[in-house]
């Protein structure tokens, strides 16, 4: 990490905080011809790939509660990062973590860095640089991966006819999120439940591996499935159908109002799942991938060219009924 930076506490020094608490998440893969202590980490992509990069910033009060376990929020700080690569059906190489702290606490620092290191070592993926610094509590995480180029899974790829699929189930988090803000009632082993969705994902790398070359377009649902799929509608200047009543969800939110359940299903955000296209001679692969994963993949629509008034999303429920829904997903400035 850069010494370009004060320690947020006199008794515990930048240098001495990175080597006692990030020293184990720094294990050097084979792609890394230089990581911690110089100005600058060297990665090399392997032989015929291209490097895939991705940043994400994670803000106190903003994108985390003051209050939440540490070792969940380092855990999820690589996880989210390491979700952009698994949409882009890229394989981690390394990451950078600029940390602002607003004290250099031990005893917050020591789970942190264990959240944070266990992801880097299930992935790996080394921390080889970033920064320190006192200030709000804010996470920032560039994270580098390897794909070949005609293998990345890119947004505007999507094509008239192809599926489209979800990883995994949507909603919980969201779920986790409204009882905790009191939009609704969750009984005390339900939260639990629904706030591990929120506090642990799991990022999506195999799958995203394992699709090379069987899917078209992907991404991640980070910000719900409404924005997040018009990015790829938008970039591939497609529309799409999609059936509300197909949205994988948990026993947890089937249970749900059918209010609850699409609000949280389709803007809700924080799932970390991929919502992938393929087209459609690619289902059975699609399925025995799943099953070797063990890995649930649910098709849930068709990409289709727009309509005369550009409309890119049409919702439908089992009946094919039109399905209204007046609600966003997150956005940062809103």
């Amino acid at each position: 990490m850069s010494t370009t930076s004060a320690n947020a506490s006199p008794s515990l020094s930048e240098f001495s905080l990175i080597d006692r608490f990030f020293a184990r998440a720094t294990r050097q893969g084979e792609h890394v011809t230089l990581g911690i202590g110089d100005d600058c980490a060297l990665l090399r992509a392997p032989a015929g790939e291209q490097l895939a990069i991705s940043s994400d910033m994670l803000v106190e009060g903003r994108h985390f509660f003051a209050d939440v376990d540490p070792h969940s929020l380092g855990h999820k700080t690589l996880a989210v990062n390491l979700s952009d690569l698994a949409a882009m059906g890229a394989r981690p190489l390394g990451f950078t973590l600029a940390l602002a702290l607003p004290e250099s606490d031990p005893a917050w620092l020591g789970p942190f860095a264990q959240g944070l290191a266990e992801m880097a070592d299930r992935y790996a993926c080394p921390l080889v640089g970033g920064d320190t610094t006192k200030g709000p509590r804010n996470l920032c995480v560039t994270v580098f991966g390897s794909v070949p180029g005609a293998q990345a899974l890119r947004r505007d790829a999507a094509r008239p006819g192809d599926d489209i699929w979800i990883s995994g189930t949507l909603g919980d988090a969201r779920l986790a999120l409204g009882a905790l803000r009191g939009e609704w009632a969750l009984a005390a082993p339900d939260l639990v439940l629904a706030k591990r969705a929120m506090d642990l994902p799991e990022p999506q790398v195999a799958l995203g591996l394992a699709l090379r070359g069987v899917a078209r377009a992907a991404l991640d649902i980070s910000d719900g499935l409404i924005g997040d799929l018009g990015h790829i509608l938008e970039r591939s200047a497609m529309s799409a159908q999609i059936n509300v009543d197909a949205l994988p969800q948990s026993t947890l939110l089937a249970a749900q109002s059918p209010e609850i359940r699409r609000l949280c299903t389709l803007a809700g955000g924080d799932d970390y799942q991929l919502c992938f296209c393929a087209d459609a001679s690619q289902r059975g692969r699609i399925e025995a991938i799943g099953n070797e994963l063990g890995i649930r993949v649910t098709r849930i629509g068709t990409i289709a060219i727009p309509d005369a008034r550009r409309t890119m999303l049409h919702l439908h429920d089992n009946t094919g009924a039109s399905v209204a829904a007046d609600f966003k997903s997150f956005d940062h400035f809103q």
